[in-house]
């Protein structure tokens, strides 16, 4: 592809003032009817070319597509004008802020639809738009192979071309113009063929091309580039405060420091902490949730505030300021980043219910009001008022607990139920904090209708928590693969999968037993790049509901509660989670979501899909039984040309999970895979030598 620069902004196609003088201009009535008042001017008539339907695009411009960096923008475009004569289309793109555009030309994939590629390479914000126009030059060099095809008469042709590159000169620069002017003498004087089908020529012309006669197209688009982190990361979830290597004492920062080879031995990128503020003494929840705490009850993190502070405090019992900018700083010794969870509510001590009752809303008693999800109700949270008259200092207040954190070092954000925020507040706030922290990265804990998601991530949010949990089904989980990966929602939708968080214990682990937690822990794992667990409650396989029937709350959930945990338990999931986290470190292919196919399978309870890097130097098949009970078997049958194979080629298969090899040959394989050992094959296919 030819790149080039281009300074300035591209040239919108003129109006109806600038296409010629009144003299020269039809008199009214001769030839044309009088423009009716309101009718929109016509364009430059001689910009001849017609750009639509431009991907990437959200909401026709309203929004950035997003990207990582190291990614390639594939644009695409249809572009195409009247007549015969040949159309050129290329890419201008640029970061935010640059007068220099570079140029791209785009490749003809057939009926009109153009693509072309620009690599994003620093975080922040790149534009991006198409222009196009009749490639004159080009024309008459295609028509002049077709006379000499045809042994015509080519003088006059050849010096047509001389007149073509002629009218380029004074659009080229320095040695350029000079050797345009010099190729424009030779071929009027020597009438060479050869001269005017050299592609050096082509290609010199062709950087210079006429504005005039350009078209561009109408919106300048955008391009969010995010660092890797937020395209590919595996997360995990704990509670400092069951850390302790004491039984029945609060775990401290310091516990959690001390311990972080445990969370590193299975090779996760995210440490992530439910909330470590202080809790709410009034209406504290106690153990299961019950309305009254008993003497010695924790209460949720997520009741945020006392006496002690509100979301720019510590819990006193996890230790001080200090100590969590050590726990900090052990975190990234260790490869790691520590994720916070940012949670907008106020337990009725938190400062901010006293300094600002304005922020709360009111009751017909003139109490404020608590949460409630009827039938249920949180006595211990009061929800923040979106509608205050005051919502400028409610905003600046938000705000101000992203940057009182992102101060201390913290770039990414679990935000918690954000869909139950203003949207407004959402836009202002992450582009605020983007513009100060390009780094910072915001996952979004909203479960909740599709549009409401998809809103959130337009704005601005990094990843997005999803359905997943409970897609369980091959049916249901390709058909909400194939929409994740395949629609316009991959543009700017970038899914989180998690089997299970705090608040949700799904029918599947309940019932089907380690080996669900082993399917759906490697089904989060290669189907989406980014997932995460709750732990140790998954690894130790923890799946007692409070209710054995309709319930997804844990019993005797970790939030409400200390929990002490026997990490050292044989029957632990951690080797088979390092081994899951060190496959999709090796295997650059793991690491993309996008990039998903399925494969078919001849039995309904064998799921099977492949993915593969954009050169095809990694490929990888993964199998996964989705049933917890019983062995299953089948034919895989494969798209070869997806896995960069030839047909009836022999091929090798590795199991990252087990490290076995097994030979295949073709499209139809077999495979069995028993739910009790490892349910599951990643394979990483190799071409046979």
């Amino acid at each position: 592809m030819k790149t080039g620069e281009i300074k300035g902004m591209p040239s919108a196609n003129k109006t109806s003032k600038q296409m010629a003088t009144a003299s020269q201009r039809p008199r009214e009535g001769a030839g044309r009817s009088k423009r009716a008042a309101g009718m929109p001017k016509p364009l430059d008539g001689r910009s001849r070319v017609v750009i639509e339907n431009v991907t990437p695009v959200v909401e026709g411009g309203q929004f950035a597509a997003k990207r990582v960096v190291g990614d390639r923008v594939t644009v695409e475009a249809d572009v195409f004008g009247d007549g015969h004569d040949h159309v050129r289309a290329r890419v201008l793109y640029r970061t935010a802020g640059q007068s220099t555009w570079t140029s791209v030309e785009m490749i003809p994939l057939g009926n009109d639809h153009w693509q072309a590629q620009f690599p994003v390479q620093i975080v922040g914000y790149y534009e991006f738009t198409v222009v196009g126009e009749v490639d004159h030059f080009e024309t008459w060099r295609s028509d002049l192979e077709k006379r000499i095809a045809a042994d015509q008469e080519l003088e006059l042709p050849l010096k047509t071309g001389a007149m073509l590159i002629d009218a380029a000169v004074p659009r080229a620069k320095g040695k350029d113009a000079k050797q345009l002017a010099r190729w424009a003498k030779l071929l009027r004087e020597e009438l060479s063929t050869e001269l005017a089908l050299n592609p050096m020529l082509l290609e010199t012309v062709q950087r210079y091309p006429d504005p005039t006669l350009q078209t561009t197209y109408e919106k300048t688009l955008k391009i969010w580039v995010d660092r890797e982190r937020a395209g590919y990361s595996s997360w995990y979830e704990l509670f400092p405060r069951s850390w302790s290597r004491e039984p029945g004492k609060h775990g401290t920062f310091r516990d959690v420091a001390a311990q972080l080879g445990y969370v590193k031995e299975m090779g996760f990128h995210v440490l992530y902490l439910p909330p470590i503020h202080p809790i709410g003494v009034s209406f504290r929840k106690g153990k299961n949730n019950t309305v009254e705490a008993a003497d010695g009850d924790e209460g949720s993190p997520w009741a945020i505030g006392s006496s002690d502070g509100g979301h720019t405090a510590i819990h006193p019992k996890l230790g001080t300021m200090e100590d969590f900018e050590y726990l900090l700083r052990q975190v990234e010794a260790a490869g790691m980043e520590l994720a916070m969870d940012i949670a907008f509510q106020c337990a009725p001590d938190h400062p901010w219910v006293t300094e600002h009752p304005e922020w709360f809303k009111r009751r017909a008693d003139g109490s404020i009001q608590y949460a409630e999800n009827p039938p249920k109700k949180y006595q211990d949270i009061y929800p923040i008022d979106f509608e205050s008259t005051d919502w400028e200092a409610l905003w600046e207040a938000l705000k101000s607990v992203f940057t009182f954190w992102a101060a201390k070092g913290v770039r990414i954000f679990r935000v918690d139920n954000p869909h139950t925020k203003a949207f407004p507040f959402w836009e202002w706030c992450v582009a605020s904090i983007k513009a100060e922290y390009p780094d910072a990265l915001f996952l979004a804990e909203a479960f909740t209708r599709p549009r409401v998601m998809q809103r959130l991530a337009k704005l601005g949010y990094s990843q997005s928590y999803t359905y997943f949990t409970w897609r369980e089904t091959k049916d249901l989980l390709t058909e909400y693969l194939t929409e994740l990966t395949t629609t316009p929602v991959r543009e700017y939708f970038r899914p989180n999968f998690w089997p299970n968080t705090p608040d949700i214990l799904p029918g599947i682990l309940q019932t089907g037993g380690l080996p669900a937690f082993k399917s759906r822990l490697i089904l989060a794992g290669t189907l989406s790049s980014n997932y995460g667990i709750y732990g140790p409650a998954y690894e130790l396989a923890d799946n007692t509901p409070f209710r054995k029937e309709k319930s997804e709350e844990y019993l005797n959930s970790e939030k409400y509660e200390i929990k002490q945990w026997d990490r050292e338990d044989p029957k632990s999931l951690k080797p088979l989670i390092a081994r899951l986290n060190q496959a999709r470190e090796r295997n650059k292919a793991l690491q993309s979501t996008n990039n998903l196919t399925f494969q078919n399978v001849d039995n309904p309870l064998l799921i099977a899909y492949s993915k593969a890097t954009a050169d095809g130097s990694n490929v990888v098949l993964v199998v996964v039984n989705l049933d917890p009970f019983n062995v299953q078997s089948g034919f895989v049958d494969l798209d070869l040309a997806v896995l960069g194979l030839a047909a009836d080629e022999s091929f090798t298969v590795e199991d990252a999970l087990t490290g076995n090899s097994y030979d295949w040959r073709g499209t139809r394989n077999y495979v069995e895979l028993r739910p009790e050992a490892v349910p599951a094959h990643i394979f990483i296919v190799r071409k046979r030598i």
